[in-house]
This record gives structure tokens, sequence and C-alpha cells, in this order.
């Protein structure tokens, strides 16, 4: 979500007294361009880590959510990059523009799982999130997000007020093309790593599967 300081100054005290939010390793986020990659279990996941990043922070959003009239306009608002998935060539574009916003120095946040966990398990994480941090040459930054859960569950439309959230920071990892693998081995156990990375800062079991997607 890329708030603007002005709109993160008025939206970060609301939250702030509505919720117990703790941000632990924050100086593990560079000063330079980024890649802030985290578990994702609840809708607010995306809310919670912005305000707590140093920065504003550009997000890949399932481009689903471009085509509600209730979504769309806040996350063009925020300037949110839409992933539509089972597409290649979009998931090319919205991979070109968030390397745009690295090359620019930015900060940008995904969610390696794809969607939101319902069993509450850390799963298998796509390739992506490591194809553009290697591609752009940037760190890429492990995030647990704990408590969001809590604030709004997958099947829930409602978030809860007054509940406890954590927003951990890791070391960044920097990856590294290997000239005697081939580019998916690199990429697969690049991500294979952050995700453990991930597990580690989240607290949540690790299986090595994909997340199951929401029938909609």
């Amino acid at each position: 979500m890329n708030l603007s300081r002005p709109a993160k100054a008025v939206l970060g005290p609301v939250v702030d007294r509505c919720y117990d939010v703790r941000v632990e390793g924050l100086a593990h986020v560079p000063e330079g361009p980024a890649v802030l990659a985290a578990n994702h279990l609840s809708a607010t996941d995306a809310v919670f880590l912005a305000l707590a990043a140093p920065r504003p922070v550009t997000f890949i959003a399932k481009a689903e959510y471009f085509d509600r009239r209730r979504t769309a306009w806040f996350l063009r608002a925020t300037g949110q990059i839409p992933l539509r998935r089972g597409n290649g060539a979009a998931a090319g574009r919205a991979l070109a523009d968030a390397g745009g916003v690295l090359a620019h120095g930015g900060l940008v946040g995904v969610f390696p799982e794809g969607t939101r966990s319902r069993d509450g398990y850390l799963h298998r994480g796509n390739t992506g999130p490591a194809r553009l941090a290697l591609e752009s040459g940037v760190p890429v930054v492990p995030v647990g997000l704990v408590g969001t859960d809590a604030v709004l569950a997958p099947d829930e439309r409602v978030p809860h007020l007054f509940r406890g959230v954590t927003v951990r920071f890791g070391p960044p990892l920097q990856l590294h093309r290997d000239p005697t693998a081939h580019d998916k081995t690199t990429l697969r156990l690049g991500s294979d790593s952050l995700m453990h990375a991930i597990a580690a800062l989240s607290g949540q079991t690790y299986v090595d599967r994909f997340a199951e997607r929401a029938i909609a």
C-alpha cells in the first residue's frame, strides 16, 4: 500500500489507538530499494506492513481486486500493481512495473504464498518475488506478521478491534545467480530460503505445498 506520508500520518495514530502494534527489526530495512516479502494471514496484512515500514510500500495485488468497484478505486489511489494469476504476460507486466519502482529506490511489498493461509500454516512460496529481487539486484527482506488473522480472518468481513499485532523484519537476503545451475533451480532455492526465514519470524509451521485458493 503506497501510503503517502500525510496519509500515513493520519492513519497511523488511528491504528495505534485501535490496535497494540509492535514493530521489530526495522533497522533491517535498507535505505535503498528492496523487496519486502511477508506471510499472508489476513486482508489487513498490507495495512499493518505499510504502516510499519519506514517508507512508502508499493504492493503487488491480485488483479481481481481491481475488478471490484468497492476496492478498485482504493488500490489505484494507493498505487498498487495488479497481478492476474494464470496469465504469463500480465505477470510479466506486473514484475516490470515493480522493477520500475525498485529502479527508483522504492520498496515493493509481496506475499509469496499468493493467497491468504486458511489453515494457519506457512506455505510454499511462488518464485516471482525471488525473480524480482534477483533481476533487479536488490535485497529481499523477510517479514513475519503475527496476529493479523485475529484482526480479520480470511472468512470474516468486519475487523476486530484492540488486538495485538507484531510486524517483524528480518535480515535482508541477497540472491545471486549461480552460473552452474538452471535459473529455475536458483529461483526455487532462493524462494525456499526466503520462506524458511519468514517462518522463523512469524512462528508458523512451514509446509512444502502451495496454499489452497478460496473458491470465488
